[in-house]
């Protein structure tokens, strides 16, 4: 066959170059959104109710994962299709509204930062006995040095794929070598021993809640990925980001589970450490050090970022002044930290009813302009199945909300 003289092979590999960078974007964003979820608190969270539910904690991840789904393919669609971040669509749906999610999530943000950094100094320590202030100020300063890079979003991109895959290869060694009982977590799957509805909710509010679900999609617009054109790309990132999240919880599930099914009692203090401890002696004690100081570092790279973003606008805020502003919260919270140690139990309350608040008005927003702003969609005509069953899950978030809110009313009334 004659070769094709006209093509251009310059402009052949431009066209691979931004391919491969697109692609690149696309996992920064899934990992990012992963990553973010996949924290100190998802860590504890998952240990406590594997010892607490055993083999039926499967179900109650399956419902979840199911749910945040639903959800997270609404948010990831509305704010792609239209181009615009979630507190601009609030200011759109009602003026004023985005300036009070960005509120909500910035007090919210600043508190779960200080306890991401607290634990990156806890992962230090266990990994390899360094004191806690130092180990928090050393990957800090590793978080600040992304954003002072001059390629930000690419480093910040390539850090958390890394990270997110050491996490998910060394508690799969942790989770094998414990020797779990598979077929027991697979009949529980579908056919739970118990239902812990506290269990599917918390889980809920842990993987989308408060900054997370906006995380991933609103790297996507700032790397230039936005419009109806995009649409297979904004589902594909939503629907992988939360399956990446729920291998992580799987595993992690798993591991813990294979050590409880197998009669060794946890140190209730330590009760994650210690089960990996049980499966993989000295060496899965400091692999717990690894996960968690990975899981705090890529939490405040995501909680940092995210929050800036809602500060700052594409149009007028340039990457310089915002990469600054990442830095900066990443500072404050480590002087923070430095200073009161971790975050006061009572200002943990407040920020998680700051994230419960935010998280059925943020989705209200999305499904709102689904189903009644077509204007703000570029003309996409949004799908009315897909609308409805976002507006299911969304009232599961309301239901969160007031569970969230409970503890800090009654801090206040005592």
């Amino acid at each position: 066959m004659p070769q094709d003289t006209t093509r251009d092979p310059k402009v052949d590999g431009q066209s691979a170059l931004k391919a491969a960078t697109g692609r690149g974007t696309l996992l920064g964003a899934i990992f990012l959104m992963a990553t973010s979820s996949i924290g100190p608190g998802f860590i504890t969270q998952t240990t406590n109710f594997t010892v607490q539910l055993g083999a039926a904690f499967a179900f109650a991840i399956l419902i979840s994962i199911l749910v945040d789904i639903a959800i997270q393919t609404n948010v990831w669609r509305v704010i792609g299709i239209s181009g615009m971040r979630a507190q601009e669509l609030g200011n759109a749906t009602l003026p004023g509204l985005g300036y009070l999610m960005a509120f909500l999530l910035l007090l919210g943000g600043l508190v779960f930062n200080i306890g991401n950094i607290s634990g990156a100094g806890l992962g230090m320590n266990i990994m390899t006995d360094m004191n806690m202030r130092l180990g928090a100020v050393l990957l800090s300063a590793l978080a600040i040095a992304i954003f002072l890079s001059k390629r930000a979003g690419v480093a910040m991109d390539r850090v958390v794929v890394l990270l997110g895959a050491v996490m998910i290869l060394l508690t799969l060694y942790i989770a094998v070598t414990s020797g779990p009982p598979v077929g027991d977590a697979l009949r529980n799957t579908v056919l739970p021993e118990q239902i812990n509805a506290l269990a599917i909710t918390t889980l809920i509010g842990g993987t989308i809640g408060g900054y997370i679900i906006y995380a991933g999609v609103h790297r996507l617009l700032d790397a230039g990925i936005s419009g109806p054109g995009h649409l297979k790309t904004l589902t594909q990132g939503a629907v992988t980001g939360i399956i990446v999240t729920g291998v992580m919880r799987v595993i992690l599930f798993l591991a813990i589970l294979g050590v409880v099914s197998a009669g060794h009692a946890l140190d209730p203090e330590r009760q994650a450490a210690s089960a990996f401890e049980a499966a993989a002696g000295a060496v899965g004690y400091r692999l717990f050090g690894v996960v968690f100081a990975a899981a705090a570092l890529t939490s405040v790279i995501g909680v940092s970022y995210t929050t800036v973003t809602f500060l700052t606008s594409r149009e007028k805020t340039t990457p310089r002044t915002t990469n600054f502003m990442v830095i900066g919260f990443i500072v404050v919270s480590l002087i923070l930290y430095l200073s009161i140690g971790a975050a006061p139990a009572q200002l943990l309350v407040f920020a998680g009813a700051f994230n419960g608040i935010l998280l059925p008005v943020g989705i209200g927003v999305m499904l709102w302009v689904a189903w009644r702003r077509r204007d703000l969609l570029q003309g996409y005509d949004y799908p009315k199945w897909l609308a409805g069953i976002g507006t299911v899950a969304w009232l599961v978030t309301i239901y969160l909300a007031v569970n969230s809110v409970r503890p800090a009313i009654e801090l206040i009334t005592g």
